[in-house]
């Protein structure tokens, strides 16, 4: 991989200030496609960040991010229940912390590892 060039990484600092300083949902739209996961991190981890703006970055590919959604106070409780893994060989790190969240809510849950209805 070719190294950053001293524009690229500007330009990466200046989209993470911008994340980091967001005020609304809007202005964190842009970061849900940004190429960096560090950035779509911190937009994340914004606490201006809504319940609605949160579930989308729940669906982010890295991991990291997601992470980043279950610890954020404004999270959903729907959208913890969305990043549980039914399948228990794919339970990683993101199924711990959402559960870990949920039950401290007070969701209970059955033998299998989900929710209980």
């Amino acid at each position: 991989m070719a190294k950053k060039t001293a524009e690229q990484k500007a330009a990466e600092e200046r989209r993470y200030i911008a994340a980091s300083g967001a005020a609304n949902a809007a202005e964190l739209e842009p970061f849900l496609t940004d190429p960096n996961q560090a950035i779509r991190a911190a937009a994340a981890m914004n606490p201006d960040a809504d319940a609605d703006i949160l579930d989308r970055f729940a669906s982010d590919r890295c991991w990291g991010v997601r992470m980043e959604v279950v610890h954020h106070a404004n999270v959903s409780q729907a959208t913890l229940v969305r990043l549980l893994e039914a399948d228990v060989r794919k339970r990683g790190v993101v199924h711990h912390a959402a559960r870990a969240k949920l039950e401290a809510r007070g969701v209970v849950f059955a033998a299998d590892g989900l929710p209980q209805a």
